[in-house]
């Protein structure tokens, strides 16, 4: 082994020379590969080279050369396949936040693929685990064994005629799943492939997401990442993914080959059934923890420029609630997200992101700025600009909560929207000002700065919380399988049994709760804004009443195909195509009871059951149970367009209809209490059932 002598000409069969600064990674060029990496207080730097199987570390090549701080250098004759990783040398020195250890194998930052399992040990430790100086302590032993190797990779594929669908934001309608979620116990997946990127794009899969009018889905993270250690000793995984190890690096878990082709074949063939993709990105902080966590990659290589420090540098800024926030302050660290996120799009052909605690993105010096340097990053990406951006908006730091608070053209998930809903279909009193906020697109959150009313990502459920059939059948979340005696979770879902706790084979309380769930998916698309439906949710999938199956990579986390219910599947794929159809149920234009030029009548007019337009009293009233709404297309388009639907939510008890007179006949096009009924003339003096969603359109002669 070559450790420290000078740089050498050639190396058992390999030229090595200077290389360049860029691109950043391991880069193949067909005559061999060009590494570079970023330290700005590293005072040496070796490139690791390791045996087929990883097990033998061949050679170290120190990178004597330096453009600014990135170290670089080109090694001749090495190929696609190729396994490393790096040593960094510099001050051990935690309290001014250096953290330097070159005994530990280090994961390159932008690897773009691992080979290995990360084993637990306390090898990889900066630090004596159990020393009474903690984190202070320094740790000789070498962590090569435990640690995934960096793999050199050629990203290019054969992508035929592959095309992005570019699905426009009012047409969208996300599908939000996980890889090994939705496949796992899928019975048309062929059982080498369940749990995988190939599994994911098979045939049945793309069919049933097809049927039921799914145009983007959105992928719990499958950037590289680890299973958290107490989880491990715990016989537990990380299910969901976000505790990324690497931003360029499909996970290995969700290959079958341990090739990159696989990612890329998945989104071509999801492109080719017109359905875009979307990835979870976690770029608010790393696997690595707190300064008590391992030594795997970014910490090794620069603690001070890739994180967040406070107290001097010795401690974390932990605004993620995961021990560590990245400092996307540093402008290589952005370069980093910002490459990576282009990579994705470039190479991977995503078709955008959803931010993952993305306040912490935007959070500089003095607080959270929508200007921030992130922001401003991605909005001039040529790149970028092609693609959807979602954020999640809040984070648990200091201002965290930024619901409306995000620039164009971030879309963002709209948590008043789920609360609102499951508290007016739950019958809390008082709920029908708020629903009718949240069926116009939450304007009075979303309606400044020229946003669309598609920026609020409407959404009932998701990964994280109760299942819609959890949501209708607990009203006290069930997390002990997690290990933690029940008190992870949110203890505030809105929830409500309908009678009795758990599963039941009653038909009364089963009734209820379908109907229920009707409801809710009915008046999730009727809203304007971009409708996001949570995997499973539309076959009655449950959790067993888990609201955070964060580490249940098994039976609670997957999704049961056995029991589905596909009559509830049918329903929702009427739903999105009433939704398709209608053009004044997805507006890119907010509606505020304007009058249009083209017919004079407002775009929005609330209605009571007897048809007059609810009194400022009516607004307040605990009793006002049953708001019905005549929706037209946007004042402000002023088009010629004579669309209208005219919708009823009635959480009450039945009682009579008056419907509008601004049209000679209407026709019922969908009753929630008669789900499979097909379009039939309306009289007028209905009858609304009791918790229902009525929708109707207008007969014109």
């Amino acid at each position: 082994m070559n450790a420290q002598g000078a740089l050498p000409g050639r190396l058992a069969g390999h030229a090595v020379s200077a290389g360049r600064p860029w691109p950043m990674g391991a880069s193949f060029d067909g005559e061999g590969v060009n590494f570079a990496v970023f330290s700005a207080h590293a005072e040496r730097v070796e490139l690791c080279l390791f045996s087929a199987d990883g097990r033998k570390e061949l050679c170290r090549i120190p990178l004597r050369e330096r453009d600014g701080d990135v170290w670089h250098v080109h090694v001749g004759g090495l190929t696609p396949g190729s396994l490393y990783g790096y040593r960094v040398h510099g001050p051990y020195a935690p309290e001014g936040g250096h953290r330097f250890n070159p005994n530990k194998l280090l994961i390159d930052p932008y690897a773009r693929q691992l080979s290995g399992r990360l084993r637990w040990s306390d090898a990889m430790m900066g630090y004596r685990v159990g020393s009474s100086r903690a984190d202070l302590s320094f740790d000789a032993r070498d962590s090569a064994f435990a640690v995934p190797k960096s793999v050199v990779v050629d990203p290019s594929f054969n992508w035929g005629g592959d095309r992005p669908p570019r699905v426009p934001l009012h047409e969208t309608v996300i599908y939000e799943a996980h890889v090994k979620g939705l496949t796992a116990l899928h019975p048309g997946v062929d059982k080498g492939l369940r749990g995988s990127f190939l599994g994911l794009a098979s045939d049945a899969v793309l069919e049933h997401l097809v049927k039921l009018g799914i145009t983007t889905i959105e992928l719990l993270p499958v950037h590289a990442f680890l299973d958290d250690r107490f989880l491990v000793a715990k016989g537990l995984r990380n299910y969901w993914g976000y505790q990324t190890l690497g931003f360029f690096a499909p996970e290995p878990r969700y290959m079958t080959k341990g090739e990159v082709w696989e990612f890329q074949t998945m989104v071509r063939r999801f492109h080719a059934a017109g359905i875009e993709v979307i990835l979870d990105v976690v770029y608010n902080h790393s696997g690595e923890g707190d300064e008590l966590g391992p030594t795997l990659s970014f910490r090794g290589f620069d603690n001070r420029s890739y994180y967040r420090l406070r107290d001097g540098g010795r401690y974390y800024v932990n605004d993620t609630g995961t021990g560590n926030t990245l400092n996307l302050t540093h402008p290589m660290v952005l370069r980093m997200v910002m490459d990576s996120l282009r990579y994705w799009v470039e190479v991977m052909h995503v078709d955008g992101f959803r931010f993952d605690l993305a306040s912490v993105l935007g959070r500089e010096a003095h607080g959270f700025d929508p200007n921030g340097g992130f922001f401003d990053a991605v909005r001039q990406d040529p790149v970028l600009a092609r693609v959807k951006l979602i954020a999640e908006p809040w984070d648990i730091g200091p201002g965290g909560y930024q619901l409306g608070g995000y620039p164009h053209p971030f879309l963002e998930w709209n948590d008043k929207f789920r609360d609102g809903l499951r508290r007016y279909w739950r019958g809390d009193t008082g709920m029908a000002p708020d629903l009718a906020k949240r069926l116009l697109g939450s304007a009075e959150r979303f309606d400044h700065s020229a946003r669309a009313a598609t920026s609020s990502v409407n959404f009932i459920t998701a990964h994280d919380g109760f299942t819609l059939e959890d949501l209708v059948s607990f009203t006290m979340k069930r997390n002990f399988a997690n290990g933690e005696e029940n008190r992870d979770g949110h203890d505030d879902n809105h929830s409500d049994n309908l009678g009795v706790e758990g599963p039941t084979g009653d038909p009364a309380v089963r009734a209820a709760r379908d109907l229920r769930k009707r409801n809710l998916l009915a008046t999730l698309m009727l809203a304007q804004g971009t409708p996001m439906l949570l995997a499973g949710d539309e076959i009655g999938n449950s959790q067993q009443g888990n609201n955070n199956a964060y580490a249940q990579d098994n039976d609670i986390g997957w999704i049961n195909w056995t029991d589905a219910d596909m009559g509830l599947a049918a329903f929702v794929a009427r739903l999105t195509a009433l939704r398709r159809d209608h053009r004044v149920l997805r507006q890119r234009r907010f509606l505020h009871g304007r009058a249009r030029g083209v017919d004079g009548l407002p775009d929005v007019i609330w209605r009571r059951a007897d048809g007059s337009p609810p009194r400022p009293e009516d607004w307040h009233d605990p009793g006002f149970r049953c708001l019905c709404v005549e929706l037209r297309r946007a004042a402000e388009g002023d088009l010629d367009d004579h669309e209208v639907i005219f919708a009823v939510f009635n959480v009450g008890s039945a009682q009579k209809l008056m419907l509008p007179d601004t049209a000679p006949g209407w026709t019922l096009l969908l009753d929630t209490t008669r789900p499979e009924a097909p379009p039939e003339p309306a009289a007028q003096g209905l009858e609304v059932p009791a918790h229902s969603v009525l929708v109707f359109a207008p007969i014109f002669p």
